[in-house]
């Protein structure tokens, strides 16, 4: 597969056997779901618009189709508010759909790979950095050359040893 005419959207399409997605921030209160982290803050039930986005559909189209979709998100406690909000509501809901996720809790460990950027490794072949302001606001993805897959894969790998599912983490620390 090529990645040079190829956009982040379309990767969710094409790609064969799994997607993965590094985070590392504590805040991305600005790309998505903005209205309804306002309802979380503000003690009001989930929007129905939040509960069906089209990111649900998806994910449940490729795993349905037998790809994996896993993401592990580096992160100390206390939990940010926004942090409460995506663990909170945004994995569950994510889950239901039949994507995976993992918690790398560095609240007593130093992280790994602090150097890594947030990004998408698509079928070990394709790497999309991702890039956001200081106020959690999604400012586009780099698809790198694929000269650095090895470095990504590495990434990935270091993580995932080092990372617990989430649902294991939340009944440890969810709130």
């Amino acid at each position: 597969m090529t990645t040079s005419s190829r956009t982040l959207g379309d990767w969710f399409s094409v790609f064969n056997r799994d997607a993965f997605r590094l985070e590392t921030l504590d805040d991305y209160s600005q790309s998505g779901g903005v209205d309804a982290y306002r309802a979380f803050l503000a003690g009001e039930a989930q929007p129905a618009d939040f509960k069906t986005a089209d990111w649900v559909r998806t994910v449940a189209d490729a795993t349905c189709a037998g790809k994996r979709m896993y993401r592990v998100h580096i992160l100390a406690r206390p939990l940010t508010d926004y942090l409460r909000f995506e663990l909170g509501w945004g994995y569950q809901r994510n889950m239901a759909a039949g994507e995976e996720f993992f918690i790398l809790d560095t609240t007593s460990q130093e992280n790994p790979i602090p150097e890594a950027p947030d990004f998408w490794l698509f079928d070990d072949e394709a790497v999309a950095a991702m890039s956001y302001d200081g106020n959690g606001k999604y400012l586009g993805s780099e698809f790198l050359d694929g000269g650095r897959i090895d470095e990504f894969r590495a990434y990935r790998e270091t993580v995932m040893a080092r990372s617990v599912p989430f649902a294991e983490w939340w009944d440890q620390y969810g709130e």
